[in-house]
Order: structure tokens, then C-alpha cells, then sequence
């Protein structure tokens, strides 16, 4: 009885100092100082604070495991330690059948639960928008990117208007040099991406916003979100896709509905319309030159 009463002044304690340390945090430290978040606490996503919420706790429990685990051996190491005068083997034991059946169950549950919360926010990463503000076609290249915006259907691309990428070029020093291409977001809209390749595997990976996915040959990839920050963000391809995959990067640009219709109306008047697929041309994209195959 007096062992758990000193056992709950001693948790007591640890409990508050815990709530009064996780208080001070910043929105930075709670979020395991992943990108993607404002001082503010301000999220890029409506999904980007589920992706953090599953990484820092995961790694909660992970580091609870790992100081219970590292706090045994130690115990284990100093108290059945070999004392002055002892000699010989310690006394063997076969078995214990409740450290056992511990450690079998412990980490099936841990096993069971990752699985139950990562199968959870996947299977609301991976809902697709049905009826979208916004559908954009990215196309993934040797290496850089081709951008085609749409209304609610990607596969409308009558009215479409487009952009289309160049490779990065640097300096000696490996400074990008170049424009990059652009995707442009409205904010608080919701935004329906339409992944493909026009060569071999790439990934299409927005840092700030937390996830990536493959872009493959023949088949149509879907990532929906909605942007929640205006901003600029950095996007490049995560897959290695051949010698200059480093160089394959592109910008992304969350603004305003209006904004994002005035860009619209700017590709338009710019004579960029209709389907991008019939107004590409591999060869403007050699690699390492940027120049065309006229040029050449």
C-alpha cells in the first residue's frame, strides 16, 4: 500500500511537468517539425494535420517502447550483474511463461493499432472528390512537368488550358537558373489532381502538403485535397526517374479563386488551350539543354 502511494506522488508530477513542457510547445514542435505548418498553426491542407498527428504520435509510442525497453535492460544489466566473489554460470532459467506471453501480445497489439490508424487517414487520404471546384492534369516527363487545368472533369479538356515545363537548367555551382513550371491552386477550393507519365515512373510530391504519389504508364493516378493557405511551395518528383531526376522541380502557387481565374484567362489569351496532348513535343525537352530539336 505504501509502495503505490509513493508510486502515485511520483507520477503525479511527471504527469504535470509533461502537460506544463507539451504547453510550450510550438505549432513547429507539435508537429515534429514537419513542413507545411505557420507559427500560427495554420495547416497548407485540410490533410496535412492528419498526416502529422500520425507521425508525431507514432513516434510517441515508438520512443515510449524504446525508453520502457532501454530502462529494463539497464535494470537487468546492473542488478544480475556478476558480485565480488561470485564465480561460475548464474542459475539458468527456462522460461518464464508471463514475460512470454508479454512480449508476444505487446507488440501485436502495437502492430494492430499502427495498422488501424495508418488504414484510417489512408483511407480518407485516398477519397477522390467526385464532383471537384477544380480538376488538374499533371503530366510527369523527362524532367519536368506539363500542367492542364479543367473544371469538375479531367477528362473534359475542351475548354482546357495548359502549361508546359521545361527541364531545370543550373549554373556551375548548381544554382537553377531557369523558370521553373508552375501549378497553380485556388485556396479553399476542392482540388482533384490527375496523375500521368508520359515516359517512365515518377512521383509527384508537393513537400509542404505531406503526401506523394506514383505516376505510372497506362494508368491514371488520383490525389484530392483542399488548399487551405495561400502561398508559395516547392514540388519536385520523388521517384528516380533517370540522370537528371534532381533537376525535375517545379513551383506551386496557392492564390486566390480570383487570382486563379485571371491565370486562366492569362492561358487563354496566350493561345494555350484545348488538349495538351496534341500540342506536345518530347524533343523541346532534351535532356540537360532545354532546347528543341530545331535548335539543334
Amino acid at each position: 500500500m505504501r509502495a503505490k502511494r509513493r508510486l502515485r506522488w511520483a507520477v503525479i508530477p511527471m504527469g504535470i511537468a509533461s502537460a506544463i513542457a507539451l504547453a510550450g510547445c510550438t505549432p513547429t514542435e507539435l508537429n515534429g517539425y514537419l513542413p507545411g505548418f505557420q507559427e500560427d498553426g495554420s495547416q497548407a491542407t485540410n490533410h496535412t494535420a492528419m498526416v502529422s498527428g500520425l507521425w508525431v504520435n507514432s513516434w510517441i509510442v515508438l520512443l515510449a517502447v524504446g525508453v520502457i525497453t532501454w530502462a529494463l535492460m539497464g535494470f537487468a544489466a546492473i542488478a544480475y550483474r556478476r558480485r565480488k566473489g561470485q564465480s561460475g554460470l548464474p542459475v539458468q532459467m527456462r522460461y518464464n511463461m508471463p514475460i512470454e506471453i508479454f512480449y508476444t501480445v505487446v507488440p501485436l497489439i502495437l502492430v494492430l493499432g499502427f495498422f488501424a490508424f495508418t488504414a484510417r487517414d489512408q483511407a480518407i487520404l485516398e477519397t477522390q472528390y467526385d464532383d471537384p471546384d477544380v480538376c488538374i492534369t499533371a503530366i510527369g516527363k523527362q524532367w519536368s512537368w506539363d500542367f492542364q487545368y479543367t473544371e469538375s472533369d479531367c477528362d473534359d479538356a475542351e475548354d482546357a488550358v495548359w502549361t508546359m515545363g521545361v527541364q531545370a537548367q543550373t549554373d556551375a555551382q548548381g544554382n537553377v537558373t531557369s523558370e521553373l513550371p508552375t501549378l497553380v491552386l485556388p485556396v479553399d477550393k476542392e482540388v482533384k489532381i490527375k496523375l500521368q507519365s508520359r515516359d517512365v515512373i515518377h512521383s509527384f510530391w508537393i513537400i509542404d502538403f505531406l503526401y506523394k504519389k506514383d505516376m505510372y504508364i497506362g494508368r491514371d493516378n488520383y490525389w484530392s485535397f483542399t488548399p487551405t493557405r495561400e502561398g508559395e511551395y516547392e514540388g519536385k518528383c520523388a521517384e528516380l526517374c533517370g540522370q537528371y531526376h534532381s533537376m525535375m522541380l517545379f513551383n506551386v502557387d496557392v492564390v486566390s479563386d480570383a487570382e486563379y481565374q485571371d491565370y486562366l484567362q492569362s492561358l487563354r489569351d496566350a493561345g494555350q488551350t484545348g488538349d495538351i496532348d496534341d500540342a506536345f513535343d518530347r524533343l523541346q525537352n532534351l535532356p540537360g539543354t532545354g532546347e528543341s530539336e530545331e535548335e539543334n
